[in-house]
């Protein structure tokens, strides 16, 4: 997303990036960035927690407001749980912690599991919406086309 902000911030529009990926996003390095230390798929907070979401968005464009030097990033307060267990799972995709380097230490010095079972939500063919109102809106901004946006994502 970075490269697209700085393609529209080329034509005078400002932009923010909203990321819980650090290390793409200072790789791609966006004009601007807010960063959320969640899970990858969760840079507006945890489902179904709307006051959250709103707080957390809120930050994000106080952030935009203050970020005056191309390239700043503002790093939300936010914590996903009490520890960064979280991010065990997340760096050992292989699904055993005996595969990862013995470098990869896990967070928060407790000790890896040899396993673990992957509990991310299954990847679907269509859009999936939160509510059948989400799903509506989705319907009636699109006019019956296809949407652009997902047009040629292969899934």
């Amino acid at each position: 997303m970075g490269l697209i902000a700085r393609a529209i911030e080329a034509e005078g529009i400002p932009t923010l990036s909203v990321t819980s990926a650090r290390d793409i996003t200072r790789a791609v390095w966006p004009p601007r960035a807010a960063y959320l230390d969640y899970p990858l798929g969760h840079t507006s907070g945890r489902p179904h927690e709307p006051q959250l979401n709103l707080q957390i968005l809120r930050d994000a464009f106080a952030a935009f407001e203050n970020l005056r030097v191309p390239g700043s990033m503002a790093h939300l307060r936010y914590r996903w749980s009490e520890s960064d267990r979280w991010k065990d799972k997340v760096f050992a995709p292989s699904g055993k912690a005996a595969d990862r380097p013995e470098s990869a230490v896990p967070t928060g010095g407790e000790p890896a599991s040899a396993t673990y079972d992957d509990d991310r939500i299954q990847r679907h063919p269509t859009p999936q919406y939160q509510t059948e109102e989400d799903a509506e809106a989705a319907r009636a901004s699109h006019d019956g086309e296809e949407c652009l946006v997902c047009a040629g994502i292969d899934y």
